[in-house]
């Protein structure tokens, strides 16, 4: 019993952590919009109004992505009678399609200056990107040891802020000195670009999550020859594995055993099956039993 308290009381800090990480993300993030938007129309950047667009979605997303962490720890209903994990991975793809979303405004915006570069203020330029990197480079320290989908793709976000701000350091530093105007459209081509392929990335982890996939860390072989290693199990059959989000992960699975066994034995042998997969990250297992010349029995290890 104690070390049960002491598990669920680590699952709650945890969780409590993700959302607090993601609440501070959303406050600095909508703080800095504000604050680039104004910079960016002084400056006359459309690198800086472009990440403020893409700011301002992030905020929206992110607002979202909290919401969304908070509804996932909700227990089992008679709607989703397996809770509201899952609810994280749909934060996670809205974010995705907001960043596509601002990624190809800021497309649309840069290529015309490429062809005809306007004149920017770059030391307001090169003040705004250490501004930005120190704001969002709290965010990534906050984030940086993320678990869940939901809050890697918060902490991608401030990353790819502060990447992108990066650039705008030292591109304004060049333009400062050259003159080089033609830097600023290239730098919004470039961190659109980044962030484009770093969506692709998320959409191609969280897909087989929702399409039921099985988790890439785990081998089905892999299982079925730890349970075939069991006393009294001679077969496997109708294995299925998948991830509710891609930390809670659900296996069913037909074992037939060697011969008849009575009730007490079964119910040694679900402690067994639970007890190897549980050592293998699997946390609900539903099992059904089939002996020879009787119906079959459904065990539900939870």
């Amino acid at each position: 019993m104690i070390m049960s308290k002491a598990g669920a009381t680590h699952t709650h800090n945890h969780s409590h952590s993700e959302e607090s990480n993601i609440g501070l993300a959303f406050f600095l993030n909508t703080s800095f919009t504000v604050i680039e938007l104004i910079g960016g129309l002084l400056t006359n950047s459309i690198a800086i109004l472009s990440d403020a667009v893409h700011d301002l979605g992030d905020s929206i997303s992110l607002a979202l992505a909290w919401y969304f962490q908070k509804l996932s720890k909700k227990g089992s209903t008679k709607q989703y009678s397996y809770g509201y994990k899952r609810f994280s991975l749909l934060g996670a793809i809205i974010n995705s399609i907001v960043l596509v979303a601002g990624s190809i405004y800021i497309l649309s915006e840069a290529i015309p200056r490429l062809f005809s570069p306007q004149e920017t203020n770059a030391k307001g330029m090169f003040l705004l990107a250490i501004f930005g990197i120190i704001v969002n480079g709290i965010g990534v320290l906050r984030t940086r040891k993320a678990k869940s989908i939901n809050e890697r793709v918060v902490s991608l976000h401030l990353l790819e802020d502060v990447l992108g701000w990066a650039a705008v350091l030292v591109g304004s530093a060049v333009m400062y000195f050259t003159g080089w105007t033609i830097i600023d459209p290239i730098l919004s081509l470039l961190i659109a670009c980044f962030v484009l392929s770093n969506i692709y990335k998320n959409i191609k982890q969280v897909l087989p999550i929702l399409l039921q996939g099985t988790p890439v860390e785990i081998e089905q072989e892999h299982i079925i020859e730890k349970l075939k290693g069991i006393e009294d199990i001679a077969n496997i059959h109708d294995l299925h594995i998948w991830s509710l989000d891609e930390e809670y992960t659900v296996l069913t699975v037909h074992i037939i055993l060697n011969e008849t066994q009575p009730m007490e034995k079964l119910a040694e042998l679900k402690r067994k099956v639970r007890s190897v997969l549980k050592k293998e990250g699997i946390q609900h297992v539903t099992t059904e039993f089939e002996m020879p010349n009787e119906e079959c029995v459904f065990e539900n290890c939870v």
